[in-house]
Parts: structure tokens; C-alpha cells; sequence
């Protein structure tokens, strides 16, 4: 097999020297994936899924329109439960436990992770209550309490100093851009360990884009977050570890400078390589 070329760019983002980033440091698993099936009806969307998602890391999902990336992405905080026809057997566990048993309340789960969703949706409230949104449905009340967070959470989205003194604004009013932070100022609110984010910069312009990628590379310090993204490049910027996902199957799953360089499946390079998808 060929050896591919890693992307190159006009912009890389600088990965800081964290101790992290070692390769050498044991790695916490936070979700395990073990032989999940999901159908739609009679559709088989997902078949015999395996994969071990890691604390503090960025993973990526790629792979064609169609083929179960944004299905398995919704699996991990049962929003898929929303469709009426969805049945699911094998297992998925967060944090040891499984999550797919009805015991498991999907309250519980989404407290701990957020979802950052394709098209910047802010409520149509003011930038404030968007992002006190969360919190309030949790009990709290105290005003300090929630300007505190409101600050800490947009200061985490680094958005902050540009909007510090539109508080009272409709988020509607900001930029797409400034929109999909609020999105995750408003993930973060709710103090979650995991951010999904469904092609959470396919509605942005470039620069926004890049924003958006440095703020990624800043939360994962605090956060494991799973990407799906259409775009390689954008994977191969951003990601510690990518899966490719053919047909409702993971074809292959690795760090992601062995995706891009080394693949072991033919199929992964011919996607890569832009050969089909």
C-alpha cells in the first residue's frame, strides 16, 4: 500500500507540549462501544460497532453521507431513542456503566454530556439567558451564582470579550460564528465531561472555522470530545484518534496520523485519497 501525505495547510494550529499529549501516559477510556447494532425499521444503520473513545482527546468520525456517523454520534447520548422505529442490541458504556440499559436515566446522561449540533441553534433569548439556560433547569437560582458561570462558560468558548457588554442582546443578533459559541458556551454551562459535536463548522465560513478549531484544541484539556465531520482535512488538523465509517461499519480506527499516512484498509485510503465519498 502507498504511503499517503498528511494534509498540509496555510494555517496549523500550534499543539502545545502538554503532558497530555504523551503517548507514553495511560489513557482513561470514557465511552467503550462493544458489538452495537441499530436499525431504523428494517434499515441495519449501525453493524457490529467496537470503539474505545479516550478522556481529554479529540476524536473524529469521517466517512460518506449515509454511512452512520451522525447515528452513532446520537447513540452516545440516546438522543437516537427519539425516533419511534430505532431499536439498538450490544452495549455502550460511559464511565463503566451502560448506558443503554433503561435504568440508566438519559437526564443523568446529558448533564454529562452536551451536544453541539450542526447549524449554530441559540435559543431565542438573550445571549445571557442562553447560556444560564442550563443551569436554571438544574435548580439554580442565585444570581451571582449564574453570572459566574455565564462569565466562566463564555470566557470557556472565548467569546467572552466580545460579548461582555451585549449580555442582554438576542443571540440572534451575533454572527454564525459567534452563534456556534454561544452553542458551546451554553454546552459548557451545564459542566459536562464529553462534548459531541455533529459538523459543528459545516455552516461556517473559514475564519470562523478556525476559531471554532483553536477553541477545540483549547477544551480538550478539560474535555474528551467526539467530532463528526465531513471534512478530512478539518480530522486531520484537530483529532487524536479517527474512526472511518463505510456502510454502517467501522472500517478502521487509529491515531490519527496513522489514518492519514499509513491506512490499513485499501477502503480507507480510496476515501483519503478521494477516490470515492
Amino acid at each position: 500500500m502507498s504511503t499517503l501525505t498528511k494534509p498540509k495547510f496555510d494555517e496549523e494550529l500550534t499543539i502545545s507540549n502538554d503532558p497530555r499529549n504523551n503517548k507514553d501516559t495511560p489513557k482513561t477510556t470514557v465511552y467503550d462501544t462493544k458489538d452495537l447494532n441499530l436499525w431504523y425499521g428494517d434499515t441495519h444503520a449501525l453493524k457490529d460497532i467496537n470503539l474505545s473513545i479516550y478522556e481529554k482527546e479529540v476524536t473524529a468520525i469521517i466517512g460518506p453521507s449515509g454511512c452512520g456517523k451522525s447515528t452513532y454520534l446520537k447513540t452516545l447520548n440516546r438522543m437516537v431513542e427519539l425516533v419511534p422505529s430505532v431499536r439498538t442490541s450490544g452495549m455502550i458504556t460511559y464511565k463503566g456503566k451502560s448506558i443503554l440499559d433503561k435504568s440508566f436515566k438519559v437526564e443523568d446522561l446529558r448533564t454529562k454530556v452536551g451536544m453541539v449540533f450542526q447549524k449554530p441553534n441559540p435559543f431565542p433569548k438573550s445571549i445571557y439567558d442562553n447560556i444560564a439556560y442550563g443551569p436554571k433547569i438544574h435548580g439554580i437560582r442565585n444570581k451571582k451564582t449564574l453570572d459566574e458561570i455565564v462569565e466562566k462558560s463564555l470566557r470557556g468558548a472565548s467569546i467572552w470579550d466580545e460579548v461582555k457588554d451585549r449580555l442582554k442582546e438576542n443571540a440572534y443578533g451575533l454572527s454564525g460564528g459567534q452563534q456556534q459559541r454561544i452553542c458551546i458556551a451554553r454546552c459548557l454551562a451545564i459542566e459536562p465531561d464529553v462534548i459531541l459535536m455533529d459538523e459543528p463548522t459545516s455552516a461556517l465560513d473559514p475564519k470562523s472555522t478556525l476559531r471554532v478549531e483553536e477553541l477545540i484544541h483549547e477544551l480538550k484539556k478539560e474535555y474528551s470530545i467526539i467530532i463528526v465531520t465531513h471534512n478530512m482535512q478539518q480530522a486531520a488538523r484537530i483529532s487524536d484518534r479517527t474512526a472511518f465509517f463505510l456502510n454502517g461499519e467501522v472500517i478502521e480506527f487509529d491515531e490519527t496520523d496513522k489514518i492519514f499516512t499509513t491506512p490499513t484498509d485499501s477502503r480507507t485510503e480510496d476515501y483519503i485519497s478521494g477516490r470515492f465519498g
